[in-house]
């Protein structure tokens, strides 16, 4: 088949950190699939473009196999709530001309993966103006998430994308949701029909994490990195509204008579301001680190004891999977959840770690204080998140289910 992904954050090869969409085009190609994607120009934790990209619209590129169209994104994007917006407008109007004029040759399907949102208007428009099916992907529920943390709060933009959202579901021919909540929101709420849903959720890439936890040299990169004699307690991923880490501030400063460090791996709007909270409360148990590519992240998972996914309590989020969670079960790590719903029943159900009522500092400090007293827990549960995620969650697995889908739909 030959496929065609409209993804505005699809990840540059070079780039710190792991991508779903990265990994199953990287698949899809391996099985003899064509695949094109028409990306952004920004990274979403970026500030500005690259050098390559000043000045430039459209700039096509080769990552492996796949094919990529990199498209002009405003560089308002990260500087306020407005300038997002009009980022994710920009990127809107030049993914639909990258889409009808720069992508070259017959497409089998269009597929647009969310958020944000108003990106399946441009999804819309090609699937019909090329004749051929249109996907859609929910990843979070956009806007009831950025409602939630108060991001959006102007009734008018909320009321146009309410609209936005019900015609793309009405319009698109499959929708795939990431988590289950998603999908009874999407049926029992929304009115979506079940013959209009997939389910394929974020998963784990086992073929780096194999490779290092047969090879990785723990206690040197440890003594390297200055974690010796701490119970290293890692976060990997964004630093923004929505994950509220001014909480994990206060866990260290309720953990400071323990050998408790936590390491903080990411980027985002709210990071400069978290460092500098950080210094004037005097927290030396909480660590930054700028992002780092992929195998870094899974060197720094595997040198710790636990992994930690951490989100602002609000409803919204109960309906979520946090993407490193998988990352900290392929690496054979225990998690403290600070999510509740449903990455809090994953969990469970994997026996892979604990649930912590997010935002409260004295629920930290309790759960961690008794991984500190039983440490045999860590390699128990991380073994029993790592055995649930091979059986449940294996990203190649997953790649190859949703082409089956993809492939029934283009043979209707």
């Amino acid at each position: 088949m030959n496929i065609l992904l409209i993804h505005q954050y699809f990840l540059e090869e070079d780039d710190p950190g792991g991508s779903r969409w990265n990994e199953f085009s990287r698949i899809w190609t391996a099985a003899g699939h064509n695949v094109t994607v028409v990306a952004g120009m920004m990274h979403y934790n970026g500030h500005e473009k690259r050098a390559e990209y000043k000045g430039k619209y459209f700039v096509p590129k080769k990552q492996g196999d796949v094919t990529v169209w990199r498209c002009h994104v405003s560089e308002a994007y990260n500087k306020s709530f407005l300038g997002r917006l009009w980022g994710y407008f920009s990127f809107m109007f030049s993914a639909l001309w990258a889409g009808l004029f720069k992508a070259k040759g017959k497409f089998d399907v269009v597929i647009v993966t969310s958020p944000p949102l108003f990106v399946g208007i441009t999804g819309y428009l090609i699937s019909r103006l090329r004749r051929m099916p249109f996907v859609f992907e929910v990843r979070d529920l956009w806007p009831e998430s950025a409602i939630d943390t108060g991001v959006l709060n102007n009734k008018l933009i909320i009321k146009l994308a309410y609209w936005v959202e019900a015609f793309i579901y009405r319009t698109a021919k499959m929708i795939n949701v990431l988590t289950p909540a998603f999908y009874n929101t999407l049926c029992d709420k929304k009115g979506i029909p079940e013959n209009k849903l997939i389910q394929i959720s974020n998963a784990a890439d086992f073929s780096l994490s194999e490779k290092l936890l047969r090879d990785f040299d723990r206690e040197a990169f440890r003594k390297q990195h200055e974690l010796d004699g701490h119970f290293v307690i890692t976060y990997v991923g964004a630093h923004g509204v929505a994950n509220h880490l001014e909480q994990v501030l206060d866990a260290g400063e309720a953990l400071a008579d323990t050998n408790v460090l936590f390491l903080l791996i990411g980027q985002g709007m709210e990071k400069e301001r978290l460092m500098k909270l950080a210094v004037e409360r005097k927290v030396p148990n909480v660590r930054f680190l700028d992002s780092v590519p992929k195998a870094e992240v899974f060197r720094y998972i595997l040198a710790s004891e636990m992994g930690a996914s951490v989100l602002k309590k609000v409803d919204t989020f109960k309906t979520v999977y946090s993407n490193k969670t998988f990352d900290y079960m392929s690496c054979k790590r225990p998690i403290l959840m600070a999510i509740d719903g449903v990455s809090r029943q994953l969990v469970e159900d994997a026996g892979a770690g604990t649930y912590v009522e997010p935002e409260n500092a004295a629920e930290y400090s309790r759960i961690i204080r008794q991984y500190l007293a039983q440490p045999h827990r860590v390699a128990t549960e991380g073994e029993s998140g790592y055995q649930y995620a091979r059986n449940n969650f294996d990203r190649e697995v997953l790649a190859h289910r949703y082409l089956s889908h993809i492939a029934t739909l283009v043979k209707k």
